[in-house]
């Protein structure tokens, strides 16, 4: 009897790891492979119509790739129609008997493709393989100076009506603009700068820099003669330096670009001016960029910090070239937003693009925000230096501010504002008298892109106003400035992004959800469908086993808001296995990381899940600020800590809903913000959170860049008895938990991340050594912030961190990433 019941229990024992055995996932390197970035390019071809309205009116060209080639069409909204530019078949062949480089139907290349002025005609080039021998100009702008052969590129012109194709010469391309030359109104001067003062040249001088820069015998003449690095009338936007004096000092002969903003008339522009030599400097080393270490140098301004600068601005007579300095202080440390008047056929003269000033010949219409960003006018400025203030918005969090859309012949103009909790237009007179608010209700308007003076219709996106859809939904609307109700242009339960005409007359709306195909209809301004343009070509994408993700909605760590996501399961996926949940985050406040529409971007998170495991990426309070002020403002003041709840808990409640989730196997990860989330997440939950892998993450926001860290953590302003300013800043940083960390941590970072700083990794490695625990740490030489060229090994990096610790093997132990070099073949 006692043997049979050992038996059994064998039995028994030897069932239950049978069963536990097939349940075990393991980590499918293979699958993964198969959605890398390199192969998505031959998967997924066009997914949305990007519109080129046609100097600047209602039909439009575009171009559209499925898996039978490249297609380019041209549309005449008002005659509902849609043609091709010419065939591609009879295309390829003329193409090919001129460049006699064989082209066909499905393999036509055409770069640069535009019409001219008369609209019958296009132009684009093709290259070639043939070899011909690069212009003297070319010569110069290049190192090598004997490397003189380059292959042949072929122009051409095409009449769309006769079906004509003619090779054109060179000497008729579209020149491309000098970065550095801004134009006044009426195209007779070129305005830049150069050592970091303003400087300008008549059209005739303009003509020979185009041709060579380095001319001696142009003529230029300059404005001011005070600017000095750090503080500049233009030309150190950036300001990076490195210890190469010879490089440095010919930096700074060289014309760079100012941006002025011009009255109609021409007669005046606007300028500012930051005094930066008193901000610290910051430094990055790149070790492998060339035969020596070369190190970095520029300014930033981290939270917290005395800042002497304030800003200036300036009016400048063009009949004098004499600046006039307008006095507008109102707060410490200020911010001014000098705004421009919307693009339009208006800011074109001939070729070249004029950039207005939002106003008339007399004033001009700017913001003027506290350093704490709880306090911003709207200022009008006389040229006479003269200034009133048209608007105050006030609150105890940070505001967000918009260009306002001067109307009814700027007599009027719409204001956007938060000030009831969501953002809403206003109509306010040009003394500043609010006339009435345009837009009411729980939901956030957010871009107003068009306008109509004929009728007084204003064209804006929202979210939220849908019912029982994804308030994260982007729909179009149109209401009128004197109110009334708001009609929906955009139906469908999707995300819709637009592009409008400048008339606003008609739309084009491109529309998916992640589980959908992206679609692309045209609309008139009324919201009638005028015609279905496209649906993107999934089918080799569908052909590999591809899977839509599933998105889901859960409520927030109050039990009370709702929050959004999706899931993404391999495409192998068992529902009688468990599988670990990883997290993938980026905290916002700014957005939030939940796509809600289809696209390319499946590298980190699709791809993830590939390998064996359920992967989401969720919403959390103080997030997207698509939603309400109370909404994105959750996390004011508690930039650590503010979003983790809402991530636990959601995985609490998709376990609690789903039997092959391991709810005791979490892992999270993200980049930037998200990797500072992903590796507090471990500090704070470390019995829930058992594996990270964080990226680039900025883990001490004391170091991290003012206007970010101070705008959405907050900055304490306090005033002394003496009336005297100044700053205060605390925040929570992830080093001071380290001792708390019980799970498995990587961290990566760039070596020359000059935006999140490698600083912010090694503080938080430092606190990990001094705290005695086991971690692991990449450092990625010569990385910026995006890791780029490095992008492919920091993934399977991650997946092999994932796959050890969550499913208990991976690759590890190989010395080669095969993964990568199927893929890229080894040089010999």
């Amino acid at each position: 009897m006692k043997y049979y019941l050992l038996s059994l229990l064998a039995l028994c024992l030897s069932l239950s790891q049978a069963q536990e055995a097939k349940n075990v996932v393991k980590p499918n390197y293979q699958l993964a492979a198969k959605f890398a970035p390199s192969k998505l390019r031959s998967l997924i071809f066009s997914t949305d119509v990007k519109p080129n309205w046609i100097n600047y009116g209602d039909k439009f060209w575009y171009e559209y790739t499925t898996s039978s080639g490249k297609n380019w069409y041209l549309v005449e909204p008002a005659a509902r129609k849609k043609t091709n530019l010419f065939d591609n078949s009879e295309m390829a062949a003329k193409v090919t008997s001129i460049v006699k480089n064989p082209f066909d139907a499905q393999h036509l290349s055409l770069q640069n493709l535009r019409f001219m002025d008369n609209e019958n005609l296009i132009r684009f080039e093709v290259q070639s393989t043939k070899d011909t021998v690069k212009s003297k100009e070319e010569i110069k702008k290049q190192t090598n100076k004997r490397d003189t052969i380059k292959q042949k590129t072929f122009y051409f012109e095409y009449n769309i009506i006769s079906k004509q194709l003619k090779e054109i010469s060179d000497t008729t391309k579209e020149k491309s603009k000098p970065s550095w030359a801004s134009f006044n109104p009426d195209t007779s001067r070129v305005y830049f700068a150069k050592n970091y003062n303003l400087y300008w040249m008549d059209y005739a001088n303009y003509l020979k820099a185009s041709k060579d820069e380095k001319d001696s015998t142009i003529v230029e003449h300059q404005i001011t003669t005070d600017g000095i690095q750090y503080y500049a009338w233009g030309g150190d936007q950036y300001s990076t330096t490195t210890a190469d004096k010879k490089t440095n000092d010919e930096e700074l002969k060289k014309r760079k670009g100012v941006r002025l903003n011009w009255s109609p008339n021409g007669k005046y522009f606007v300028a500012s001016r930051k005094d930066s030599r008193d901000i610290s400097d910051l430094w990055v080393i790149n070790n492998v960029g060339g035969k020596r270490p070369t190190l970095e140098t520029y300014k930033y301004l981290m939270p917290g910090e005395k800042d002497s600068t304030e800003s200036e601005l300036f009016v400048f007579d063009t009949s004098t070239h004499k600046g006039k300095q307008i006095n507008i202080a109102a707060f410490k440390n200020q911010t001014l937003s000098l705004w421009s008047k919307d693009p339009s056929k208006d800011n074109l003269k001939g070729k070249h693009y004029i950039n207005y000033w939002l106003g008339n010949d007399q004033e001009f219409y700017i913001a003027r925000s506290s350093r704490d960003l709880k306090k911003i006018d709207i200022v009008a400025v006389g040229i006479d230096g003269t200034t009133r203030t048209l608007v105050e918005e006030r609150s105890n969090v940070y505001l967000d501010i918009k260009s306002p859309k001067l109307v009814n012949n700027g007599k009027q103009f719409i204001h956007w504002s938060q000030r009831d909790g969501w953002g809403h237009f206003y109509l306010y007179d040009i003394q500043g008298k609010l006339l009435h608010q345009i837009t009411k209700g729980d939901f956030h308007c957010d871009e107003l892109t068009a306008y109509q003076e004929s009728t007084g219709t204003l064209f804006f996106k929202a979210n939220g106003k849908e019912k029982n859809i994804d308030p994260y939904y982007t729909f179009y609307y149109s209401v009128n400035k004197n109110g009334g109700s708001i009609k929906l242009i955009t139906p469908g339960d999707f995300d819709h992004q637009v592009e409008v005409s400048e008339s606003g007359n008609y739309l084009v709306d491109n529309f998916s959800r992640v589980n959908t195909k992206p679609v692309s209809n045209l609309y008139s301004a009324t919201g009638q469908l005028i015609m279905k343009l496209e649906e993107a070509d999934l089918s080799q994408l569908f052909a590999t086993g591809y899977k839509f993700p599933e998105p889901f909605k859960v409520k927030a760590g109050d039990g009370i808001t709702d929050i959004y996501g999706v899931m993404y399961k391999p495409f192998d996926f068992d529902s009688t296995k468990t599988y670990p949940i990883v997290q993938y985050v980026y905290p916002g406040p700014q957005t939030e990381a939940v796509n809600k529409s289809f696209g390319r971007g499946m590298d980190r998170i699709d791809r993830l899940a590939q390998m064996g495991f359920v992967v989401i990426s969720v919403g959390n309070r103080g997030g997207h600020p698509s939603r309400s002020k109370w909404y994105h403002t959750y996390g004011y003041g508690n930039l650590r800590d503010y979003g983790l709840e809402d991530k636990k808990v959601a995985a609490e409640q998709l376990a609690n809903k789903y039997t092959f989730i391991d709810i005791n196997k979490v892992g999270i990860t993200g980049h930037s913000g998200g990797g500072f989330m992903s590796t507090a997440a471990m500090l704070v939950y470390p019995d829930f959170f058992k594996v990270a892998v964080s990226g680039a993450g900025n883990h001490e926001n004391n170091i991290y860049n003012r206007w970010w860290s101070e705008r959405h953590h907050g900055v304490k302003e306090e005033v002394s008895s003496k009336g005297d300013t100044s700053f205060n800043y605390q925040i929570e940083k992830n080093s001071e938990l380290a001792k708390n960390l019980k799970g498995k941590l990587l961290i990566v970072t760039g070596d020359i991340d000059n935006n999140v700083h490698p600083a912010n990794s090694i503080r938080m490695v430092d606190a990990l050594i001094k705290a005695n625990k086991r971690f692991d740490f990449v450092l990625l030489p010569g990385q910026r912030h995006g890791f780029g060229d490095m992008t492919e090994y920091f993934f399977w990096k991650m997946a092999d961190y994932f796959s050890e610790h969550l499913l208990g093997s991976s690759n590890m132990n190989e010395v080669d990433m095969t993964e990568i070099n199927k893929e890229r073949p080894l040089r010999r």
